[in-house]
């Protein structure tokens, strides 16, 4: 028998008789469904941070399944970093961390989000590519030169990869672990789009050319102490990234 999604609306009476938007869990992998539901439900702002969510018993009665589904998908959740268990308490909803949600926004960006991020990239790389100038030491621009060689030699899923390093070299070479760190997550979470991105200008060799020269200008100032031309640079870049993926129509990052 085929499974149908009914969307329904169900009252959690516990405060103020508020209204869920609920849809009836189908028999395949119930406790991800369970699991989807209760982030939309966390995501969009119905149950507020620190609030404590409806009991597994209730959570069975609302979404119609077993407590074994409900126990999986707060699991799940809890792996997130969205929700915690207080022992003879029940389940409360984390505060906001940027770092815990980040990695689910990062990997499933749509057109409004990629701008978003560019927005972010062009702030933060811009300063770090500036603190590499003034920092850089020796080893620093190896690795990084050692970044760009790869790039022109390497094609595919390797070309992308090195582009991966390319930018966390320059975060490691700017002396700042915590903007390293950050660096580190936001390259790491994006790389699969990196990949992506070289695959998509490999088909033209003059477009991957001009990506590996941006990348040698960026090296070049950096080389030479020049902080300011390094950090318009690389705004040119990320720009000109950017502008790619919306003619392209292409979910990437470089």
């Amino acid at each position: 028998m085929p499974n149908y999604e009914i969307t329904y609306q169900i009252c959690d009476n516990r405060k103020g008789g508020r209204v869920l938007n609920v849809e009836k869990i189908s028999a395949k992998k119930v406790s991800e469904r369970v699991e989807e539901q209760l982030e939309s439900f966390i995501r969009s702002g119905t149950y507020q941070p620190g609030e404590k969510l409806p009991s597994v018993r209730e959570l069975c009665d609302l979404f119609d399944v077993g407590r074994s589904a409900v126990r999986d998908a707060i699991t799940s959740l809890k792996g997130k970093g969205l929700v915690e268990s207080r022992q003879g308490e029940g389940t409360y909803l984390c505060h906001f961390d940027s770092t815990k949600l980040l990695d689910q926004f990062l990997f499933l960006p749509n057109v409004k989000d990629i701008e978003a991020l560019f927005q972010v990239r062009e702030m933060l790389e811009a300063g770090i590519v500036k603190l590499a100038a003034q920092h850089r030491t020796e080893e620093d621009l190896q690795a990084i030169e050692k970044s760009v060689t790869e790039m022109k030699t390497k094609g595919g899923e390797d070309q992308g990869l090195s582009d991966y390093q390319f930018h966390l070299c320059i975060a490691r070479a700017s002396g700042n672990h915590i903007l390293y760190q950050l660096m580190e997550f936001i390259s790491s979470s994006t790389k699969k789009s990196m990949i992506g991105f070289h695959g998509a200008i490999a088909l033209d060799p003059l477009l991957l050319k001009e990506v590996i020269q941006q990348h040698e200008r960026i090296l070049e100032h950096i080389r030479a102490g020049e902080s300011e031309q390094s950090g318009e640079a690389m705004v040119d870049h990320l720009e000109f990234v950017r502008n790619f993926m919306k003619k392209g129509d292409i979910k990437g990052n470089a």
